[in-house]
């Protein structure tokens, strides 16, 4: 009886965060945990919550409580190193954040929080080696590709920080704080002095350089609400659907089109006899698999794209 109402609470809750309502979930959560204390999942979505309403020693004191209670769950420890960073807890967040990448090496969100660490004790190479890792994981992690240019830019490497501002803004084009650093490692490339404008938001006074972003990456704890996203999954299963059906079409066209005309023009070549009529009509037999297999193939990548981009909406959403 006791483990259905823990389990209601923390289906309310979820919606509550859903909704925005953290200060409601905050209670629902609060509920559960004194219906069940070693609840990891309940202990999860109340750090989560803390953290989104900028409590961090209580967000840290529930990760710390999920590592205790699950102790293999990298994502909590990358969470609990990632608030211990938010904290200032430089030291207790490195073992902790080495421990949820021990538990799963590609978690990018762990190597970016580790990058973050080393650049603020000053250690930069280590840093580097760090959002190298993350973005190697996930090549569209923009702050990652930013923070490194901008080391980069320290150590006056100005073509490898410019490659990295370049691919931080294809992966936000709009991001005002990347396109400055890319012009100032376009002028020092050249050698010519950036000034800098003036303080902003992004540029510490004194300093033409731009700030690294530091903000934090949580493990994906990502509630998906068929409500909410009823008619964006529905979308989605759809594409998926589409996809898995042209995949098949693709490589029924290259059992059934391009297997067969390639062993028939193989066969043609070598075999004594054949005509110039006959290795004509083979060539133009293969011509059309191939043709067909490039239809295939493209109709896949547009269907293949479709799914990827409802998916990042998804997750966005």
């Amino acid at each position: 009886m006791a483990k259905e109402s823990v389990d209601s609470l923390y289906q309310k809750a979820q919606h509550a965060v859903a909704q925005g309502d953290n200060g409601t979930a905050r209670g629902l959560y609060m509920q559960a945990l004194g219906l069940k204390s070693d609840a990891p999942e309940v202990h999860y979505g109340m750090a989560t919550v803390c953290f989104l309403l900028n409590d961090l020693p209580s967000a840290a004191y529930h990760f710390k409580e999920v590592t205790r209670l699950d102790p293999h769950r990298a994502g909590a420890h990358i969470n609990l190193g990632a608030i211990y960073n938010r904290m200032d807890m430089l030291d207790e967040a490195i073992p902790v954040l080495r421990r949820g990448i021990q538990l799963d090496h590609n978690r990018a969100e762990g190597f970016y929080n580790l990058g973050i660490v080393y650049r603020r004790k000053g250690q930069i190479d280590m840093a580097i080696q760090a959002y190298r890792e993350a973005v190697r994981i996930n090549p569209r992690m923009f702050d990652a590709h930013y923070n490194i240019a901008n080391l980069y830019f320290e150590k006056q490497q100005y073509s490898l920080a410019l490659a990295h501002y370049k691919q931080a803004l294809a992966a936000r084009p709009t991001w005002d704080k990347a396109k400055q650093g890319l012009e100032q490692c376009e002028a020092a490339l050249h050698g010519a002095a950036a000034q800098p404008a003036g303080p902003s938001a992004g540029t510490p006074q004194g300093n033409g350089h731009a700030k690294d972003a530091e903000d934090i990456h949580l493990d994906p704890h990502h509630t998906v609400d068929p409500g909410t996203h009823g008619l964006l999954l529905s979308s989605l299963h759809k594409a998926t659907i589409e996809s898995d059906t042209m995949s098949r079409s693709l490589l029924s066209v290259m059992e059934t089109e391009v297997e067969p005309a390639i062993k028939d023009l193989s066969s043609c070549l070598m075999l004594p006899g054949s005509t110039a009529q006959d290795v004509e009509q083979c060539l133009q037999k293969f011509e059309s698999a191939i043709v067909k297999l490039r239809t295939a193939q493209k109709e896949l990548g547009a269907s293949l794209h479709q799914v990827q981009k409802m998916g990042d909406k998804l997750v966005r959403s």
